[in-house]
């Protein structure tokens, strides 16, 4: 799967907020924040599904989608690109996002485990 870019990621939190959605919904969500049209909408969420971070499936003949990842999955891959990017070492606190308006305590609490298992996982410092 690859990564999501800054507008995909703005996506896929309206997909963490509202779960499973048709396009037109999705496009109810985005269009304040983002400013499409619902076609470009359309095709945004097509690349996604080919780049494996949406999933596309029909219900009573409509075509209705929903992230692929949990967002601590997604979250914790960005953080850990942040992380080598700043040539970071030891434990990310992921309690610094305490104050998020997308993450719940418990979702804090696992992205804290996952970054944390991971830089252990690549030797780093604990």
């Amino acid at each position: 799967m690859t990564e999501p870019s800054d507008l995909e990621l703005e996506v896929l939190k309206a997909f963490w907020r509202g779960g499973a959605m048709s396009a037109r919904e999705a496009q109810a969500l985005i269009e304040p924040e983002l400013g499409w049209s619902a076609s470009t909408t359309r095709t945004v969420l097509e690349r996604m599904v080919a780049k494996g971070l949406l999933v596309r499936r029909s219900v009573h003949g409509l075509a209705v989608y929903e992230a692929h990842k949990a967002k601590v999955d997604v979250i914790g891959g960005v953080l850990n690109r942040l992380r080598g990017l700043l040539e970071i070492d030891g434990r990310l606190p992921a309690s610094a996002f305490a104050g998020s308006q997308i993450l719940s305590e418990t979702e804090i609490e696992e992205l804290e485990t996952l970054l944390n298992t991971k830089s252990t996982a690549l030797g780093e410092t604990k």
